[in-house]
């Protein structure tokens, strides 16, 4: 593997811990998991997303933050990192979820901190069908997903989507993931490394079908 820090990203469900956690033991990389159970606001913003928007997203980015910057103190390239998301991807959630005056505060700490943080060598953006991103959710149980608003996942893809159309800022693979499944099946698996290990320059998209019979 010549990538020396991968990012894993796309919508909620979609697979970025388990494929972070997949590659992280293939490889012996280090692996940067996003903190989200430790949010104390995460709950309550799933029942009144207007009324804790803007606490739960001001957790996320300055501990993601805090987390970066640990990565940037240490050899970030000693060896593999593999992370599950990517920081700039934190205003996909502020511009769907603060009003306008919250996201402007916002804006201000982030023009602060994002430039301070290090790029990737490639990104993976993970997409996903509603019905399978749903599907995965509730496989999972998380408490706090157990009421998840359909909606608002069909809302925060669009937004998935319309980042990642405009992203340059590094390598980029794009992989829907719909009809495989790289955790159970070892054919599906080796084919998304063998794609990840060859993608180095620009944008690419890759539209696999399982292998499952």
């Amino acid at each position: 593997m010549d990538h020396r820090y991968i990012v894993i990203e796309g919508p909620i469900g979609v697979g970025k811990s388990s494929l972070a956690n997949i590659l992280s033991e293939r490889f012996s990389a280090r692996r940067v998991m996003e903190v989200v159970e430790e949010n104390p606001f995460l709950s309550a913003f799933y029942e009144d997303r207007a009324k804790f928007a803007f606490q739960t997203q001001m957790f996320f980015l300055l501990s993601r933050f805090k987390q970066q910057q640990a990565l940037f103190q240490q050899d970030l390239f000693a060896s593999i990192t593999v992370s599950d998301y990517l920081f700039a991807k934190d205003r996909i959630f502020a511009h769907l979820t603060l009003d306008p005056n919250e996201l402007a505060l916002y804006e201000r700490v982030f023009e602060e901190l994002g430039p301070r943080v290090t790029r990737p060598d490639l990104v993976v953006y993970l997409q996903a069908r509603n019905d399978v991103l749903l599907n995965r959710i509730k496989k999972r149980g998380r408490e706090f997903e157990r009421k998840f608003d359909p909606v608002y996942l069909e809302d925060l893809s669009r937004a998935y989507g319309e980042f990642f159309f405009h992203y340059k800022d590094t390598p980029l693979l794009v992989v829907n993931t719909s009809d495989i499944d790289f955790v159970n099946n070892a054919e599906d698996l080796e084919n998304l490394v063998k794609i990840i290990g060859e993608t180095h320059k620009g944008t690419h998209h890759y539209q696999p079908m399982s292998v499952a019979k």
